[in-house]
């Protein structure tokens, strides 16, 4: 087999495995997450807002993947809930920032814990090394993705890192 055939393989079991994951964690993300009194994309939406702090709307579609009116229904459906507010963008008197309330915080901490803890019970198994290679993959996946399909600031596995 021709090193282009072989990577046309690796490739086809690449989004295999990727489409098979995905599907895992979006179904398990609804029935987790929607538990909680937020969708999926408004947890999403909830945590930009606490580790970044507080943004503009426009700021927050781009790192969400969204379009500006989607945002913000996003962002409206929050607020209701009293998850983030609005406020006066120091910087521009015109604008409007999006920023996660104490309660907003509070529910992003709890959801993101119930989520590390059924990681830790999935990985608990897997050596040490097994798990610095698999994340070490996974960041240079998310690289090599946001450079072919547009970047943002940080990427959700960077931050995480950070945060930990």
């Amino acid at each position: 087999m021709s090193n282009q055939d072989l990577l046309t393989r690796d490739a086809e079991s690449l989004y295999e495995a990727l489409n098979d994951l995905v599907r895992v964690y979006q179904f398990r993300d609804r029935g987790h997450i929607c538990c909680y009194d937020v969708s999926v994309t408004q947890c999403y939406a909830l945590e930009m807002l606490v580790k970044q702090g507080s943004l503009r709307l426009q700021s927050l579609a781009e790192g969400m993947y969204l379009d500006k009116s989607t945002a913000s229904r996003v962002v409206n459906a929050l607020e209701r809930k009293g998850y983030v507010i609005r406020i006066e963008d120091e910087d521009d008197r015109r604008a409007i920032r999006i920023q996660a309330t104490v309660a907003g915080q509070e529910l992003y901490k709890t959801i993101r814990s119930d989520l590390i803890a059924e990681e830790r019970a999935m990985i608990e198994s897997l050596s040490p090394e097994v798990r610095q290679a698999s994340l070490a993959l996974l960041r240079r996946l998310t690289r090599a993705a946001e450079a072919r399909y547009g970047e943002r600031t940080h990427s959700a596995l960077e931050t995480a890192t950070e945060l930990a």
